[in-house]
């Protein structure tokens, strides 16, 4: 199921807008409210350095979260392409028609999981993940019947390089699955309000404040803006590239 930081643009619109309605919202509403003076406004200065503070380390701690998952995809995809090159390689170990079947298989295999990578049509998803589930109940298919008919060590390594194969994918989907959890997109942007709602109502300047506090809720926006595009697999500009299993494409025969 999509979710909005599946769209990091929108993110970055979105609270755009919203941070700097809050900081208007604190120069205009609450200072006519409350005025202050400069005892109330040093005990500000200090509410004001605590909350940006623990903003920032809210924003760190989640770009931290967001690249560990970019790189543990990334990680993935080498392991995939490792384990199906190996499995391929490790062919040989079965009889030779029982070899010429796994490797046609794993080929198709293959050009399924560069396409799972490439594609972001949410139809086309599910088909990959369709066609996908089918091949691997081919391929242990296609590795368990000569194992049974002669469970030799030779062809039990052939069986277990199969083994890896599906784990790898199912490691990777996992790992496509793990993202920065809704709770700390909401921590994030409530803080980041309130950090908005007490610049503004903090600011002296009168002519030019409101260019100025357009500053934080643009730099936070810009922040939430990386860290979802890095977060969403698909979402965004910045992807994994499967440059690991296209190269084994390239390294394979040609059919």
């Amino acid at each position: 199921m999509e979710i909005a930081t599946d769209f990091p643009l929108f993110v970055f619109v979105l609270s755009f807008f919203v941070l700097s309605l809050s900081a208007m919202s604190g120069a205009s509403f609450l200072r006519r409210q409350r005025k202050l003076d400069e005892d109330k406004r040093q005990d500000l200065g200090v509410i004001l350095a605590a909350t940006l503070t623990l903003l920032g380390l809210i924003i760190g701690f989640s770009f931290s979260m967001a690249m560990s998952r970019y790189d543990q995809r990334k990680n993935y995809e080498a392991t995939e392409a490792n384990a199906i090159g190996t499995e391929y390689a490790r062919a040989d170990l079965l009889p030779a028609s029982d070899a010429a079947k796994v490797r046609a298989l794993l080929k198709d295999y293959l050009d399924q999981r560069v396409l799972f990578y490439m594609t972001s049509d949410e139809q086309q998803i599910r088909q990959i993940n369709a066609r996908t589930a089918q091949l691997q109940t081919e391929l242990w298919s296609a590795v368990l019947a000569p194992a049974a008919a002669q469970p030799t060590p030779t062809v039990t390594l052939a069986v277990a390089g199969m083994n890896d194969v599906l784990n790898s994918q199912a490691y990777t989907q996992a790992a496509w699955w793990n993202r920065i959890p809704i709770e700390a997109w909401l921590l994030m942007a409530v803080i980041a309000i309130f950090c908005n709602v007490l610049v503004g109502y903090g600011a002296r300047m009168v002519k030019v404040e409101g260019i100025l506090l357009l500053i934080l809720p643009l730099v936070v926006a810009i922040a939430f803006f990386l860290i979802a595009d890095i977060d969403s697999p698909r979402g965004g500009v910045i992807h994994v590239n499967p440059q690991n299993l296209v190269s084994l494409v390239e390294a394979l025969p040609v059919r």
